[in-house]
């Protein structure tokens, strides 16, 4: 009897080891693929990769860009520009300016760094895969980089309908 119990014992543990690790991978930040605007540029600012969490996004929830790139001159200032597309609609983008320091401490060093948005999506946005075009100058207008890279928004929104 000890056995069986000992076994049922284990059996739960492992269980809940692997409910737990699937659960804690789902909410890491899930790498997107990303692209420069230009492929033939020699861009100031590399991009290493993107991340996107929560990933797909979830409508009314706040959502988290993750950008990782290296500079091999300091930045003291400069400014981001994101422009968001439905993928596939022909249509004017939306678009949002913000200051390098909200999304970065400035001076950016030289070296790796990493930029980091977060937004709040309405309730009400469509579900489906949108495309940012991300474009960085700096404090005189030069642009460093110009990224493109897809985002999702899951079909769930966190406020349900009464």
């Amino acid at each position: 009897m000890a056995v069986r119990s000992n076994s049922s014992l284990y059996f739960g543990f492992c269980l809940s080891s692997i409910v737990l690790l699937l659960s804690s991978s789902h909410a890491r930040a899930q790498a997107s693929t990303f692209k420069y605007c230009d492929q033939n540029a020699e861009y100031d600012v590399k991009v290493k990769g993107v991340a996107i969490l929560p990933d797909p996004v979830v409508r009314g929830e706040p959502f988290t860009f993750k950008i990782a790139a290296h500079t091999g001159e300091p930045i003291p200032s400069g400014d981001l520009v994101y422009q968001i597309t439905y993928a596939g609609i022909e249509s004017e983008p939306a678009t949002f300016h913000h200051d390098l320091c909200e999304e970065a401490p400035c001076p950016v060093p030289a070296g790796n760094f990493m930029l980091t948005h977060t937004e709040l999506l309405p309730t009400v946005t469509p579900p489906g895969t949108y495309n940012v075009n991300l474009t960085f100058k700096d404090q005189n207008g030069k642009q460093l980089t110009c990224i493109v890279f897809p985002f999702k928004i899951g079909a769930e929104s966190s406020v349900s309908a009464i």
